[in-house]
């Protein structure tokens, strides 16, 4: 997959499987737009492609502010077209429903569901307007069957994968794919925070008995980037393992 005079940008790239995408996506040739929250680790990454002879730059990003959004796309776009949005930022932890709190809930749902659609929106109408575009949802095997102790996180995944869908049916009148990715439990520092009777439960689990490495993740997110999925709009990808079988 060749990505040459595209400018993708992708969210949740300092680290995981935000930063294997956008490194994936640059070492197939696009300019890539990094975003993060954190400034560091995002300006480290792209300096690192950069020193790789990559195409890369870095714009700093929280997905669960409005002005933040605002004022990220009025860069990005200032800089030239975009060809790609990879909404991959995610956040949750594992705890059980009854001992969240709604400050806690405001945040799993702003940065998983609300970041990705305020995101989409602000650089829609380029894409619109050009009559092309690719927009790649990184949602959640969570979003497809639920997840124990990540019952806010799975509602907001589920709901990233319904916006998808329905943007999908909008958009695909101007000739822009949306699809979306579900990762299965995947080797990220989100994943590994978890206790580790938790994660040897993960393991036994998947038909595959391992971890998702973040580059098998990010191979989905490119082959929807790509011109091979021109005629694939309203999908969603379980990349799993098999954890999943929907």
């Amino acid at each position: 997959m060749k990505f040459d005079g595209k400018t993708a940008v992708v969210t949740g790239a300092a680290s995981g499987i935000g930063r294997a995408t956008a490194e994936a996506f640059a070492r197939a040739g696009a300019n890539v737009v990094l975003a993060d929250l954190s400034a560091e680790k995002g300006e480290m990454a792209a300096r690192q492609l950069r020193e790789a002879g990559l195409k890369a730059s870095f714009i700093p990003i929280d997905v669960a502010s409005d002005q933040s959004v605002a004022d990220f796309a009025r860069t990005a776009l200032g800089q030239g077209e975009v060809h790609i949005l990879a909404n991959v930022a995610g956040y949750g932890k594992g705890q059980p429903f009854v001992d969240n709190t709604p400050d806690f809930w405001e945040r799993v749902v702003d940065i998983n569901l609300m970041g990705p659609i305020k995101l989409t929106r602000a650089l829609l109408d380029p894409m619109i307007a050009r009559r092309s575009g690719k927009i790649v949802n990184v949602a959640s095997d969570a979003g497809r069957v639920g997840s124990s102790g990540e019952t806010v996180y799975s509602g907001a995944k589920g709901g990233l994968i319904a916006f998808t869908k329905g943007l999908a049916r909008e958009m695909a009148r101007y000739s822009i794919n949306v699809n979306s990715v579900c990762p299965g439990p995947t080797e990220t520092p989100m994943l590994m925070a978890l206790p580790e009777n938790h994660l040897e439960a993960f393991r036994k689990a998947i038909p595959l008995k391992r971890f998702a490495q973040p580059h098998e993740i990010a191979s989905a997110v490119l082959f929807f980037a790509s011109e091979h999925a021109n005629y694939v709009t309203g999908q969603t990808l379980s990349v799993s393992g098999g954890l999943a079988m929907v």
